[in-house]
């Protein structure tokens, strides 16, 4: 039977598949990912046409709103359809001015697992990523006592499967020592290729790389080249940008937000996009 799933399904431990095109629900909350949506029933389409549309990678975390993102997941698609993975972080809380602040002591990164739990109406989380960092690549930091935390979870079963986001190499090296590893999520797009090394390294052992920000986030992608290749291709500049993305590596996931049904449709639609080789090789170059 063909694939039905965008982008195709990823398998990972386990038989843990998801489709590699996700979508990011981070954008479902207010301005800032802070307090609630302004069209809440139109948050609420944006997750069922996600799930319309073929996609089984959902990725949030309870510190988007916060609160917010967790409880319309569960609003607009509890009981979750099988084959739905709803993949959560931990690793950071929201001050009362919608900052973000680290929250990475063991004891806080148990409970915001359980605050998941409870607000997305789950008994265990499919995947857990533990953010070190805000976008990774450069801190070398140990995290240690903080994966291990999330290993004792895992071997209670409230989670299935650990990842990790903004982090290095060698943080991912030590993570592995600890428990399984089945995802990094890095800051990691056309314009910001620090992390070339570690897509690679990520392909080589069947690690999922997730993209956050994979149209560059709060500053878009702005590119004369991208421009071009997108309009002899007679598709948008983010479908370019998406489809870069899954064609770079075997292993990319892609999480890409909207609060938008169309732009989700389009977003989804650059899954069918494929690039030719001297389109890939114009591309190359903005990164560099």
């Amino acid at each position: 039977m063909a694939d039905s799933a965008p982008g195709g399904t990823l398998t990972l431990a386990d038989g843990f598949g998801v489709s590699r095109m996700g979508f990011g629900a981070m954008q479902l909350a207010g301005p800032n990912v802070f307090g609630p949506p302004k069209d809440r029933e139109q948050a609420l389409a944006v997750l069922r046409e996600a799930v319309e549309l073929g996609i089984t990678n959902i990725d949030t975390s309870d510190y988007y709103g916060p609160a917010v993102v967790n409880e319309l997941i569960r609003e607009a698609l509890h009981p979750y359809p099988d084959g739905l993975h709803l993949v959560t972080k931990v690793g950071a809380k929201r001050g009362p001015d919608g900052g973000w602040k680290p929250s990475l002591a063991p004891e806080s990164l148990k409970a915001q697992v359980r605050d998941n739990l409870q607000r997305l109406g789950l008994e265990a989380l499919d995947l857990v990523n533990l953010r070190v960092g805000s976008q990774g690549g450069t801190d070398d930091a140990s995290l240690a006592e903080q994966f291990t935390a999330l290993a004792e979870l895992r071997q209670q079963g409230l989670i299935r499967h650990l990842g990790l986001s903004g982090v290095s190499d060698a943080q991912l090296t030590e993570a592995q020592a600890i428990a399984p590893v089945v995802s990094v999520q890095n800051l990691y797009n056309l314009a910001n290729r620090q992390d070339d090394p570690l897509v690679d390294r990520c392909e080589a052992e069947n690690i999922a790389f997730a993209s956050f920000f994979p149209l560059g986030g709060f500053s878009p992608l702005q590119s004369d080249v991208l421009t071009d290749v997108a309009a002899r291709l007679g598709a948008s500049a983010q479908q370019v940008a998406l489809a870069w993305l899954l064609q770079r590596s075997a292993t990319t996931l892609l999480i890409p937000g909207t609060s938008s049904v169309a732009h989700l449709r389009e977003n989804v639609a650059a899954a069918d996009l494929v690039l030719p080789d001297e389109a890939v090789t114009e591309l190359d170059t903005i990164g560099v």
